[in-house]
């Protein structure tokens, strides 16, 4: 079972689909050099289909030289995670997790 992931800019969203089926999306919103995911919705979870979103997008937002706003808990929870991501966190998104 293959994860295919793709950008569909016209509805501001990534887009995962297996076997023709859309079975996830990643809602974001593009500025100034930046991209803010808000919201991650995924139908099979256990199948790795959130995974392949972030990593697409995420892999997507360092080949084009954009910084990423995580606002998504889904999106900063994997940054986290994954440490070889967290050079695309915004400045001022790190900044707000070490407020107190």
């Amino acid at each position: 079972m293959t994860v295919e992931v793709t950008d569909a800019p016209e509805q501001h969203r990534w887009e995962a689909r297996i076997d023709g089926e859309l079975v996830g999306f990643a809602q974001y919103k593009r500025h100034d050099g930046a991209i803010t995911f808000f919201h991650t919705e995924v139908e099979r979870e256990g199948a790795g289909v959130g995974t392949a979103l972030v990593r697409a997008s995420l892999d997507a937002a360092r080949e084009a030289g954009e910084q990423v706003h995580p606002v998504c808990p889904f999106y900063a929870g994997w940054i986290e995670r994954h440490p070889g991501y967290q050079d695309l966190v915004h400045e001022e998104a790190a900044r707000l997790g070490e407020e107190d």
